[in-house]
């Protein structure tokens, strides 16, 4: 599938790495490097915009790396991208470790899934079936 795409950024196009990769790299479009503090979160622009088809969505993920060396993560994850928007993708990108934390321009700071979706029609009812687990949520499948 081709997917249309504008890139603003001094970086080559989001790709992905290896042969089973489900990611593409988005990268920090900065002027200089910026510090985010412990807690702190920043809209990091990527300059990518795109035009995904009806029925797909990019899902913005952390990079495992990232979250593991230096604490940041995304926020709002999986963060959504319809296939309506044309704006510029950006990263809520918020530091979760004890330490300031620098990112650094054209640092990879997510990554980007695109995803088929289904869309639903609603049909009300009264009850729903029955099922071993029923209504346990939150741990109620764990060996006990």
């Amino acid at each position: 599938m081709k997917v249309k795409i504008i890139n603003r950024s001094a970086y080559a196009l989001p790709r992905y790495q290896t042969e089973g990769a489900a990611g593409m790299d988005l990268r920090a479009v900065l002027a200089e490097p910026i510090q985010l503090l412990p807690l702190q979160r920043f809209m990091i622009p990527t300059g990518i915009f795109m035009e995904l088809p009806i029925g797909y969505e990019a899902q913005v993920r952390p990079r495992s790396g990232l979250a593991a060396k230096k604490g940041l993560t995304c926020l709002n994850t999986p963060g959504t991208i319809d296939s309506d928007y044309r704006g510029e993708i950006h990263v809520i990108l918020v530091n979760v470790s004890s330490e300031p934390q620098t990112i650094e321009p054209g640092e990879r700071v997510a990554q980007i899934v695109i995803a088929r979706y289904e869309r639903i029609t609603w049909l009300e009812t009264n009850e729903l079936s029955t099922t071993d687990r029923g209504a346990g949520g939150f741990g109620s499948t764990g060996l006990q």
